[in-house]
């Protein structure tokens, strides 16, 4: 599955499984992939949760907004670490991104993937 970002001077088309988290940047949003390649987008992050959900429907459910500053791809979700107050997202063999987070924000997280696991 795809997803499109449309500005004036440019097409984006990326497969959603290679979105690994999104990152709010003002009134930008930098977009982080499993090849390490980051996009840009003139969009806040209450926007790009518009976007995510009107494109992708019911298959918007794999990424989670954290906090202030981010959205997760929850298919890479390796370590919470509430007490560090980081998340660890990795593919376990290319890639393994940190990102410090609140730990209000990880509590809530980490209980929300307790209830909703498989």
């Amino acid at each position: 599955m795809y997803i499109f970002f449309n500005s004036r001077d440019e097409l984006l088309r990326i497969e959603t499984s290679k979105i690994v988290y999104f990152e709010a940047d003002g009134n930008y949003t930098d977009i982080v992939m499993v090849n390490k390649l980051r996009a840009a987008v003139c969009m806040n992050l209450s926007e790009m949760e518009k976007v995510l959900a009107s494109q992708l429907g019911t298959d918007s459910h794999i990424f989670m907004r954290i906090g202030k500053r981010f959205i997760i791809n929850t298919q890479y979700i390796y370590q919470i670490n509430t007490l560090k107050q980081h998340l660890i997202l990795s593919d376990y063999d290319h890639f393994a991104f940190q990102i410090s987070i609140s730990k209000d924000a990880l509590k809530k997280m980490k209980d929300l993937m307790l209830i909703t696991k498989p």
